[in-house]
């Protein structure tokens, strides 16, 4: 009976330390994305990175158990971007980049026009979307590229189908 309390333990301990290192992939904030930029560029980071999902998307739901819980994921992204999500049907109050204030669904929807999930978004230190990626990427290497592309500065002078291709 011990040896299955054990067992049962340490997969239940495996289990919630893999969802705990997909909600780590996340910064928390309070949905003022002026402040997130004044705090990205007293940081020293690249930009903004934004996840835009839906509670019920089953490539939302992938994307965090099988990418956005790797430990060398988590720490790239940590090192060069705050890193947020945004529930499209979210109805919390948001203030953009710009100042609007408006429901996350409203900024997703309208602003942005997201409308499939997941959609990524990296926004310079100015709020400007510089990347816009829809859907999920296959791979950890190919998310990992995304991130790559905007840090080198690919991105002014290429596309991401291209950058990827280069990088096989």
């Amino acid at each position: 009976m011990k040896k299955w309390a054990l067992i049962l333990g340490l997969l239940g301990s495996l289990f919630f330390s893999v969802n705990t290192m997909a909600a780590d992939f996340f910064d928390e904030t309070f949905g003022n994305l002026q402040e997130e930029l004044e705090t990205a560029r007293d940081e020293g980071k690249q930009g903004i990175f934004i996840f835009f999902h839906m509670e019920e998307c089953p490539f939302c739901d992938r994307m965090k158990k099988t990418i956005l819980n790797q430990p060398e994921v988590i720490a790239f992204y940590k090192k060069h971007f705050l890193t947020y999500q945004i529930d499209i049907e979210g109805a919390n109050q948001m203030v953009d980049f710009d100042g609007t204030e408006a429901t996350a669904q409203t900024i997703s929807e309208k602003k942005y026009r997201v409308r499939a999930t997941p959609v990524m978004m990296i926004f310079d230190l100015n709020g400007q979307p510089i990347v816009r990626y829809t859907g999920p990427t296959r791979t950890q290497k190919e998310f990992m590229l995304l991130g790559q592309f905007v840090l080198d500065g690919s991105y002014k002078t290429t596309s991401f189908t291209r950058y990827k291709r280069a990088h096989k």
